[in-house]
């Protein structure tokens, strides 16, 4: 099953996607992007094109797992979304997912511009690599 992944922001969404397989996430592109419309409409051609099964989108939790203001956001561009496609929607933890790129990007002593472009779909990857590895009983 071909997975979509989406670390959701409201400049910019990070996407990742899996082999046809659902085993190994890829980061796959950074849409910058101006509006939930937008996001939606760019979610919707990358369905298309990438001919996804299902989506996997990080779930911002705080780090005491509670949930916080940009949890509530990504619920609500889900139920958007929701009325879009029809597409299972799952969520994944993505509490550690951005430190994780950042630190392992500055370990590589890549620049702040550089990090800045790659940052959002490496971070789509952990989210969809995570949401993979605990699920891969029923993924396969």
């Amino acid at each position: 099953m071909k997975l979509l992944g989406i670390d959701y922001g409201i400049r910019r969404l990070g996407i990742a996607i899996s082999d046809p397989l659902g085993m190994l996430a890829t980061p796959f592109r950074t849409v910058n992007t101006f509006s939930d419309e937008q996001s939606l409409q760019e979610i919707c051609n990358l369905i298309e094109e990438t001919k996804a099964e299902k989506l996997v989108i990080g779930l911002p939790l705080n780090m005491d797992g509670t949930e916080g203001p940009m949890v509530l956001k990504v619920r609500e561009f889900i139920e958007k979304l929701k009325l879009k496609t029809d597409l299972p929607i799952e969520f994944s933890d993505e509490r550690l997912s951005s430190s994780l790129v950042e630190r392992t990007l500055i370990e590589a002593d890549m620049s702040r511009e550089k990090r800045k472009n790659v940052r959002d779909k490496l971070a789509a990857q952990v989210i969809l690599q995570g949401y993979i590895d605990a699920n891969e009983n029923d993924i396969l």
